[in-house]
């Protein structure tokens, strides 16, 4: 057995640790519920006490570090999480060093949306290129972009915001303090929303909405179309604006892509000459919920290869 890392997925409900070798064969694998009730201290013995099972089942001899992917904003050269709304109590939280700490071993931490755009790059959808960004739609709408192969992070860290990206001028408020935000008109939280706005119910999950409506309900059909338009909106500013070959799509809305693809490539068409005129790909994510891991473990293994 050679080298492997271990990545983390953490998030407002469950903690996934899984050891991957270089190959991104997955070794080992943890899964367990987040206690976020109990505050910080008790999720970071969680975190801590899973990478330990796994480590368990390799070594601590071949381990090259771990890569943890976390909600919320980081700084990332101090390993800070200054703010996340899916886990209370974190704000400003040196999560890096208390986990080093524990663990005598390195640490890596990234927003769980880039961890999964790198998951992609490594072992998904995006194998075969350097660039990519990839859109997560779930309760919100998460970003990564993967740039020269590496997550571009801007300035501070807080780069692929893409779910605050604008595509309807005066549109839904968000909580962010924006009107027509992205993740408030094609996330699953807004197909819920748009179906009780149509009547269809005020219980229905987005998956409810999406079995209506590949039954026929043409209420339902409308609520992804519009969907779809929100998406090529945003999907043709990226397209215009990176140029990249690929852009994916991710989360758990996923399973309605016939529904909101149509009006969604319809959009794109009308409104990038660059999507027109070149072979740029939009397609769906390959590697599911364990994006993440794959991104976070991958992690160590990049930070050895560009360390100088």
């Amino acid at each position: 057995m050679g080298e492997y890392s271990i990545g983390v997925d953490l998030g407002g409900t469950n903690l996934r640790a899984a050891a991957i070798d270089r190959a991104g064969t997955m070794l080992e694998k943890a899964e367990g519920a987040t206690p976020l009730s109990a505050g910080p201290d008790a999720v970071v013995a969680d975190i801590v006490a899973s990478i330990l099972k796994v480590r368990a089942s390799g070594g601590a001899e071949r381990l090259v570090g771990v890569g943890i992917g976390t909600p919320g904003f980081i700084i990332m050269d101090k390993g800070i999480i200054t703010e996340s709304p899916n886990l209370p109590g974190f704000e400003n939280f040196a999560m890096r060093d208390e986990i080093e700490r524990l663990l005598q071993a390195p640490v890596l931490l990234e927003n769980d949306a880039n961890a999964a755009a790198l998951g992609e790059k490594w072992m998904g959808a995006g194998r075969d290129v350097d660039d990519l960004v990839l859109l997560t739609l779930g309760t919100g709408i998460g970003g990564g972009i993967i740039s020269n192969g590496e997550v571009l992070h801007g300035f501070v860290g807080m780069a692929g915001e893409l779910g605050h990206m604008t595509v309807i001028p005066g549109g839904n408020p968000c909580a962010c303090g924006n009107n027509g935000c992205l993740e408030k008109h094609a996330s699953a939280t807004a197909v819920t929303a748009m179906a009780r706005m149509m009547g269809l119910g005020e219980n229905l999950t987005a998956k409810d909405v999406c079995e209506l409506a590949l039954a026929g309900n043409l209420k339902a059909q409308v609520v992804f179309e519009r969907m779809g338009v929100a998406l090529g909106m945003a999907l043709a500013t990226l397209v215009n604006i990176f140029n990249f070959p690929l852009y994916l799509l991710s989360g758990g809305v996923l399973p309605a892509w016939e529904l909101f693809a149509p009006a969604m490539f319809d959009e794109i068409t009308r409104r990038s000459l660059v999507f027109r005129h070149t072979t740029t790909r939009i397609e769906k994510a390959t590697l599911g919920n364990e994006a993440g891991l794959f991104g976070a473990a991958y992690l160590p293994f990049q930070s050895r290869i560009i360390a100088p």
